[in-house]
C-alpha cells in the first residue's frame, strides 16, 4: 500500500511539478497533519477564552473567582458539558474537581479515556451562580453561545450532558433525568445524550450502576464512530 501512494505522489511531481507535490511519505505526513491541526484547535480555543474570559453580560461576572472556560484535549472526540461550576471549580478555574472530579476520572479511565487525551470538559454557565443555585434562564442566553462556538472549533463525535441541570439547558426540555437519560438526541447536529453528573454518584450511590452503563454505551458509541 505505502509503495502505491509512493508511486502515486512520484507520478504527480514528474507530471505537475512540486507545487502539488506536498510528501512522498503518507505517514508522516498524516502525522504532521494531525498534530498541526491539534496545535490550531488549541490556539483557536486559547484566543477564544481570551477574548471572553472578562465577560460581564450578566451578574455572575461580578461574583466569581475564575472565568471556568473549559480544559482538555482540543480534538476531542468526547465532550462532556456540566451545568455551571461549584466552588472547587471557581476556586481552580477548571471544570469538574474535587471529589467529583476523581470520581470522573475513574470513569473515563475505565472505559479507555482521560482528561486531556481525546476528552474535553466545559460547562453551560462559565462562572459560578451564588450558593450553587441552578442557572437562570437569562444567564444561559448569555453564555450557552460561548459553548456553542467551543463546540464548532472540537468538533466532537459525541456530547454528554452530565446531570439534569445540563441536559435539561441543552435540549431546551423540562423533564426528569431519567427521561432524557438512554436516547440520543440531536445538539445542533452532533449526538448527544445525558447521564448523571459525578458529584450525583457521591450523594446517593444508587446511580453509579446507571452511570456505568451510559458510559459503557458511550465506549460503544466511540469504538463504532
Amino acid at each position: 500500500m505505502k509503495d502505491t501512494i509512493h508511486k502515486y505522489f512520484k507520478q504527480q511531481q514528474l507530471l505537475y511539478g512540486n507545487e502539488l507535490y506536498f510528501s512522498i511519505n503518507p505517514e508522516q505526513s498524516s502525522e504532521s497533519i494531525l498534530k498541526n491541526d491539534r496545535i490550531n484547535t488549541q490556539q483557536e480555543l486559547d484566543t477564544f477564552n481570551e477574548s471572553i474570559c472578562l465577560c460581564m453580560k450578566c451578574p455572575l461576572g461580578k461574583t466569581r473567582t475564575n472565568f471556568v472556560f473549559g480544559v482538555g484535549d482540543p480534538n476531542a472526540e468526547l465532550l462532556l458539558v456540566g451545568e455551571a461550576p461549584g466552588e472547587p471549580e471557581d476556586l481552580s478555574g477548571e471544570p469538574i474537581v474535587g471529589g467529583a472530579g476523581k470520581m470522573l476520572d475513574r470513569i473515563l479511565i475505565a472505559i479507555g479515556k482521560k482528561r486531556g487525551d481525546g476528552v474535553y470538559i466545559a460547562n453551560v454557565i462559565k462562572c459560578r451562580p451564588p450558593n450553587n443555585r441552578d442557572p437562570l434562564p437569562s444567564e444561559v442566553d448569555k453564555c450557552e453561545p460561548y459553548l456553542l462556538e467551543q463546540i464548532s472549533k472540537i468538533r466532537p463525535k459525541l456530547i454528554v450532558a452530565l446531570g439534569r441541570v445540563a441536559g435539561k439547558t441543552l435540549l431546551k426540555l423540562d423533564v426528569p433525568l431519567q427521561e432524557m437519560r438512554e436516547k440520543t438526541h440531536d445538539y445542533n447536529g452532533t449526538p448527544l445524550r445525558v447521564t448523571y453528573h459525578p458529584a450525583a454518584l457521591l450523594r446517593n450511590s444508587n446511580f453509579k450502576k446507571p452511570c456505568w452503563k451510559d458510559f459503557q454505551w458511550i465506549q460503544g458509541f466511540l469504538g463504532n464512530a
